[in-house]
């Protein structure tokens, strides 16, 4: 493959990768918001940043669609395009690219672990509710009686 060829490829390439990074940023933002709302519980504001979130991830997936044939096609010429100026910054901006995931994921643990803890406690709250309900259904046989009087009149009337 010709000099210029690879120069050109990793020009696309770098192009690429800087719209993912800008992307990845903005994904970045959304998960920490998300984590703040799961965190406070804000579930329609988390919903609102869910929407952003799925609009982000499909541009950086179409992104990424977009490259696999110029990441492929530098894969098979991995040793020449090494020598090649500007090879560096592409591989230099993989890695920010693979930090930013990382950090994107951790985050989404957090996230994560925040809802799991608010179900755990809305199943708890629901259970306490309903161990109330059946208290209070007994409390209210003992309270309040059915009438046997009623009976007693409708049999001689």
């Amino acid at each position: 493959m010709k000099k210029q060829d690879l120069v050109n490829l990793l020009a696309q390439y770098r192009a690429g990768l800087d719209a993912e990074i800008a992307l990845l940023r903005q994904l970045d933002e959304v998960a920490g918001r998300q984590r703040d709302v799961s965190e406070s519980r804000d579930y329609e504001r988390l919903s609102k940043e869910n929407d952003a979130r799925d609009q982000l991830t499909r541009t950086l997936v179409k992104l990424d669609h977009e490259l696999r044939a110029v990441r492929s096609h530098l894969a098979g010429v991995r040793q020449e395009a090494a020598d090649v100026p500007g090879y560096t910054t592409v591989v230099e901006l993989r890695r920010i690219a693979g930090e930013l995931v990382a950090r994107i994921l951790a985050t989404d643990q957090v996230s994560m672990k925040a809802l799991s803890d608010a179900d755990i406690a809305r199943k708890a709250a629901l259970s306490s509710i309903e161990r109330g309900e059946t208290t209070l259904a007994a409390y209210r046989k003992v309270i309040a009686p059915p009438l046997s009087s009623a009976a007693l009149v409708d049999r001689r009337g």
